[in-house]
């Protein structure tokens, strides 16, 4: 059976951390060949979402409905490993109805803990089920300790999802001044925004992810084959123009090719890479960081297997043996292999700015 948490109430009053070093891998899954590909490759929790707006990856032919839920909960637990729902999509004031059910069948099902960005939310879990374990995702946008402890005193979260945008020397000072468990993305598709904040999808398209649970939804998105090159359009706004056999990606304004000067067309916000910090293990696990964070629900079953193989080898020997942790050649050409535009930063962790 997988290792039981506390309920956030009693985690809520609890002022030490877990004895030893504890660094669980949180890995992704969009359907369910993912989420077993997950659990036979060393993840210590797997998260989820529905097949509906409440969770921020809300694809077509992706997510899970209430009997593959059920289906991998068994798996996963019987190997002991931990089911996390994802709700981190803010419910509308004209109909909060299908998050509110939601949360009560994630309960009802027997997950392991909710992934929560909406304090309304977060009210009704802390009424209508007290021993949910709540997590505040990172869709919160929380990114100071004032901001995670308010999280905890009014609605017991037992853990939080930092944005993108800290410095390590940020994500101590954090960990320093909170109980609330602290957990970080270490690999997958980079977002230079505050996440919980952006406003790009929904200016151009009116859906906003927050509400509607995509960023660049499908039915906005078109691909047209022109005398200069594939071009791919977000409602009709011109995102990038491909010369022939160069590898597209999924178009999204931040990661987008603009106009930046008289003769120069770059990534203007963000260039397609991959957060990869293999090689910040033993500082995050010193600074008592409680999670590592793999993105990807959108991605495949092998993508799963393969990353998650790789980090739970790393997390195993830096935990092992921290002074002489160093990442291997072959990890990091794995990871590179099914990174965005095969290449890895280390993003906000390592700029010299504070």
């Amino acid at each position: 059976m997988p290792r039981s948490y506390n309920t956030h109430v009693e985690n809520t009053h609890a002022d030490s951390p877990a004895s030893g070093p504890v660094l669980e891998l949180v890995c992704p899954a969009g359907s369910l060949p993912a989420l077993k590909a997950a659990v036979d490759h060393g993840a210590d929790c797997v998260y989820l979402g529905l097949r509906d707006a409440t969770n921020a990856r809300n694809f077509a032919g992706l997510n899970f409905d209430e009997a593959a839920i059920a289906n991998g909960i068994r798996y996963a637990h019987e190997r002991g490993c931990k089911i996390f729902m994802a709700l981190n999509t803010y419910p509308q004031a004209q109909n909060p109805a299908p998050w509110r059910s939601a949360v009560d069948k994630a309960v009802a099902m027997g997950v392991d803990a909710v992934i929560l960005a909406d304090p309304g939310l977060m009210q009704y879990a802390v009424r209508h089920h007290p021993q949910l374990r709540l997590h505040l995702s990172v869709q919160g946008s929380a990114t100071n300790y004032e901001a995670i402890n308010f999280y905890r005193e009014q609605f017991g979260i037992v853990r939080a999802v930092l944005p993108r945008v800290l410095s390590l020397e940020q994500v101590r000072q954090v960990i320093g001044k909170t109980t609330v468990e602290i957990e970080v993305f270490g690999f997958g598709s980079l977002c230079v925004m505050v996440e919980g904040r952006c406003a790009l999808s929904s200016y151009v398209t009116g859906e906003s992810p927050n509400t509607f649970g995509v960023c660049s939804p499908p039915k906005a998105v078109r691909w047209h084959e022109t005398p200069a090159g594939r071009e791919s359009r977000l409602n009709g706004v011109l995102i990038d123009r491909y010369a022939p056999g160069e590898s597209a990606g999924y178009p999204t304004l931040c990661k987008g090719r603009f106009d930046v000067g008289e003769d120069e067309n770059y990534y203007a916000i963000e260039e397609p890479t991959s957060l990869n910090t293999l090689e910040l293990l033993p500082q995050l696990s010193r600074m008592g960081v409680r999670a590592i964070k793999i993105e990807g629900r959108q991605r495949s079953p092998a993508y799963v297997a393969q990353v998650t193989q790789v980090w739970r080898e790393a997390i195993d020997q830096c935990l092992a043996n921290p002074h002489r942790y160093a990442p291997r050649t072959t990890w990091m050409a794995s990871l590179d292999q099914v990174a965005e535009g095969q290449q890895h930063t280390l993003g906000a962790y390592h700029r010299p700015w504070k």
